[in-house]
């Protein structure tokens, strides 16, 4: 479980760290949804959010806002520094 690996995955200062899921599973509908996929990064360049736990309902309120599936790459590569341009 995430849980209980990330005091351990964090002890080995990766330059990102990226906590998601393959599908929504709102507790309300306790299944598979059409919700959004909430996640979380941990960089040096991240905006600190003013959530303090990872779930559904303060991912949706989270600093990131809703973002398509596909910009999530190009996001996690900007904050390793991985990429010469990022924007405009």
């Amino acid at each position: 479980m995430v849980d209980e690996a990330l005091p351990k995955l964090l002890e080995l200062n990766p330059d990102v760290l990226v906590v998601t899921g393959d599908h929504s599973t709102p507790v309300a509908i306790s299944g598979h949804s059409w919700h959004p996929v909430p996640f979380m990064i941990k960089s040096p360049y991240t905006r600190a959010g003013l959530s303090k736990t990872f779930d559904e309902f303060e991912a949706a309120r989270g600093s990131m806002g809703t973002i398509y599936a596909v910009d999530l790459m190009s996001l996690l590569m900007g904050n390793a520094r991985k990429l010469e341009k990022f924007g405009a």
